[in-house]
């Protein structure tokens, strides 16, 4: 993957199908396979969710990072709102940790930040509300410095927060695409320490060849200021993507990267 850019490898969610019976029936072959898969394709963070109805998420979540870890060495983002879980989980993780997410919830922040805080972990904070979408810049960024002002107070210093500007389908949300990257932007140039990460492909909901619209988006917010993506990178397109990015954006010296990647096969 690019250097400089954050990929958070989205296949573990027990929301997917065949994730969810992999958690329900245990299946750790298979989740091992996701894991190797996502690692090989040059993942930075692995993200581990155990959020099944009807399922026990602490003992889920302890699961998954207990297989996980036992098949890579890739550092996790434990994605999961449940205090309780992540208690659990926290202390089982190896290495660096992101933890994913806060938002404009007090509840979530007050169960969340602090153990963020005292694990030294990274964190996604959402400018989103309880139950609202942003719709503009100036409502993402009055969120955004709520969740600045918390991570602050709990310790938590800004190189750790991961902003995410909560990207909204194309489809549905008409000028959205370009709110998102104003405030990328915004976001940047006030707290030049922070990172910005998307869950990237929502912006493609409900629209055909949905794969060219996510790596159309990749430069396109890269240039604004985002470092970070959460997404699948055994896609092989975004992997040529974000191989290209890397060069163009400067993040990758004389194309040293991208030229290893193509010789590998990894980019076609």
């Amino acid at each position: 993957m690019a250097e400089g850019i954050t990929v958070v490898a989205e296949r573990i969610n027990g929301t997917r199908k065949r994730v969810g019976a992999a958690l329900e029936s245990r299946d750790a072959e298979l989740i091992k396979k996701e894991a190797r898969a996502q690692a090989e394709a040059g993942a930075t963070y692995i993200d581990v969710n155990a959020g099944v109805a009807g399922t026990d998420e602490v003992e889920g979540l302890l699961w998954l990072v207990e297989t996980v870890q036992g098949e890579i060495d890739t550092p996790l983002c434990l994605d999961s709102a449940n205090p309780k879980a992540l208690a659990a989980a926290l202390p089982k993780v190896k290495g660096s940790v992101i933890v994913n997410s806060i938002n404009g919830d007090p509840e979530r922040i007050e169960g969340i930040l602090p153990l963020v805080a005292e694990h030294d972990a990274g964190v996604v904070a959402l400018t989103m509300e309880e139950s609202r979408m942003p719709e503009t810049v100036a409502d993402r960024m009055k969120i955004a410095k709520v969740l600045a002002g918390e991570c602050q107070k709990a310790g938590v210093p800004m190189s750790r927060v991961y902003f995410d500007p909560c990207v909204l389908a194309a489809s549905t949300s008409p000028g959205q695409p370009t709110a998102v990257l104003e405030t990328v932007r915004e976001i940047r140039k006030t707290w030049p320490d922070t990172h910005v990460i998307s869950g990237l492909s929502n912006i493609s909901f409900g629209l055909p060849k949905r794969s060219l619209l996510n790596c159309t988006y990749v430069p396109m917010m890269v240039a604004c200021g985002a470092d970070a993506f959460i997404l699948d990178p055994t896609d092989a397109a975004m992997r040529a993507t974000l191989a290209a990015v890397g060069v163009l954006s400067g993040a990758d010296d004389y194309g040293m990267e991208y030229i290893g990647a193509v010789r590998d096969g990894a980019v076609n």
